[in-house]
């Protein structure tokens, strides 16, 4: 039988090796100190055993089973052990007369967390760019979480039952009962049993573990690469400044605070600009609903409803689906500026600016539909010429006449259908044959005035006048407010 040196048992602190989970060594040392022998060591929870296995020096006695399951039973490992990897390594130290460390001689049963059932919000969209991507627009990408209506915004995770571990001496290692503390669903959303839903689109904000859906988008400051284009499907406040090159987009209203340096912006409702528009000349402003703003400078603007602007439209191109309304003391400075249903300014245009035109009672939508239109129309007049060209050549075979005589049929009626719609967009062309321009000041020379097709060039300046369209003459007549 072996023989042991119980006092020689020992726990040596500070001899872990490299997996740090691994605590407590343990040594029994042999009577001849050149006898193989190996040191246990014990885990954090004694949940797994492991030894260093060394061989015997010279003339000492190898290891042996009996040795080491003496060992075991020593140390009170009875729980998991890996006697095959046992045996394996034994023959293999007493063989290569090498050291063989960090050998798993017993691994007990890890514990299973208790965790209770929770709200847990899902994912939010969106990739963080790659920093090798140099391609990347940065104003593409936003802070800003935004769902849409009827999105799942938190799935329940279901409960999941625990069970208690045992460790490699066989004790039981009791399993821990967790309540993650889960998000709740709060403005605009509602709880289904597995559910939390957006009950509307908006900006997805999290606070104090509730979440809500903010149908406005408010904007403290600056609109920039903090915050990149704005793309939102309700009402948005900007109350700072908006950077050069940023894009809003708006299914709702947009109110901005400061001066609007804009790019482009498309909003479905409202635009209200406590400042001026400035547009730098390539500037689309889109507008659903009404526009109020004090100036209007170097912008190509379109509005569904009134336009109103306090001081100025400077070289701008306007299109009002209503009127334009500047007051008394408003003017408006070079440009085109067109609407339906008329406007009223302080004055317009400027003798050693850059010509005015003014187009009332046209719907413009309709102008630029007839343009496409004509545009489409001589191009196929001239494919028409080019290919009747070809076929007055002679001796031509009979297959390519006849492909000719039929691409020359379908050109024909392409052409015939594209008259018919000129012809209906004519009709529906003149909107308004009320419509009137009102100007409280003055229409300075060299400023062209149209109201439904029919033109007046302002010769000599006319102050505190009103225009409109006789029917009885055509002509255009003036009149003192």
């Amino acid at each position: 039988m072996e023989k042991f040196n119980s006092k020689k048992t020992r726990v040596q602190a500070g001899e872990l090796p490299e997996n740090k989970n691994l605590q407590n060594r343990a040594t029994i040392l042999r009577e001849n100190k050149n006898d193989g022998n190996i040191s246990v060591t014990f885990s954090e929870d004694d949940l797994e055993a492991r030894a260093d296995f060394m061989p015997a020096i010279g003339n000492g006695e190898p290891i042996t089973s009996a040795y080491v399951s003496s060992i075991l039973e020593r140390l009170n490992i009875v729980y998991g052990i890996r006697e095959e990897t046992i045996q394996e390594t034994i023959l293999r130290c007493n063989r290569e007369r090498k050291p063989i460390k960090e050998v798993l001689i017993a691994r007990g049963d890890p514990p299973k967390d208790e965790i209770f059932e929770y709200f847990e919000l899902t994912p939010t969209p969106g990739t963080p760019p790659s920093e090798a991507n140099d391609r990347i627009d940065y104003r593409s990408l936003s802070p800003f979480v935004v769902v849409k209506r009827e999105q799942i915004l938190a799935y329940k995770r279901p409960r999941e039952k625990g069970q208690d571990g045992k460790n490699v001496h066989g004790m039981v290692i009791p399993r821990r009962i967790l309540r993650p503390e889960g998000v709740s669903g709060g403005q605009n959303t509602r709880t289904e049993e597995n559910h939390i839903i957006a009950e509307t689109a908006g900006q997805l904000v999290e606070h104090n573990k509730v979440i809500n859906v903010q149908e406005t988008l408010v904007i403290k400051g600056a609109v920039g690469y903090a915050t990149g284009n704005i793309i939102f499907p309700g009402d948005v406040i900007i109350e700072g400044p908006v950077s050069d090159g940023f894009k809003i987009y708006s299914g709702g209203s947009v109110t901005v605070k400061q001066t609007f340096d804009v790019t482009d912006v498309i909003t479905k409702n409202d635009l209200t600009v406590a400042g001026g528009i400035i547009g730098r000349g390539r500037a689309l402003v889109k507008v659903g609903g009404a526009l109020k703003a004090k100036f209007i400078e170097n912008c190509r603007v379109a509005c569904r409803k009134t336009l109103t602007v306090e001081t100025e439209i400077i070289n701008s191109s306007i299109y009002a689906m209503d009127n334009i309304d500047l007051g008394d003391k408003g003017a408006i400075v070079g440009g085109d500026i067109t609407t339906i249903h008329g406007l009223r300014a302080g004055t317009i245009g400027k003798k050693s600016g850059k010509p005015t035109h003014i187009h009332c009672g046209i719907d413009f939508t309709v102008q630029q539909e007839k343009e496409k239109n004509n545009y489409q129309f001589r191009i196929l007049s001239a494919k028409l010429a080019k290919l009747k060209e070809l076929m007055a050549v002679p001796d031509q075979p009979p297959e390519k006449q006849a492909k000719m005589k039929e691409l020359l049929h379908r050109l024909e009626e392409e052409q015939k259908k594209t008259g018919q719609r000129i012809a209906d967009l004519l009709g529906r062309l003149e909107a308004d044959d009320q419509a009137q321009v009102e100007v409280t000041g003055e229409i300075a020379s060299g400023t062209l005035i149209e109201i439904c097709q029919i033109a007046l060039f302002i010769q000599e300046p006319l102050r505190k006048i009103r225009i409109r369209l006789d029917k009885t003459t055509g002509k255009l007549v003036s009149e003192p407010l």
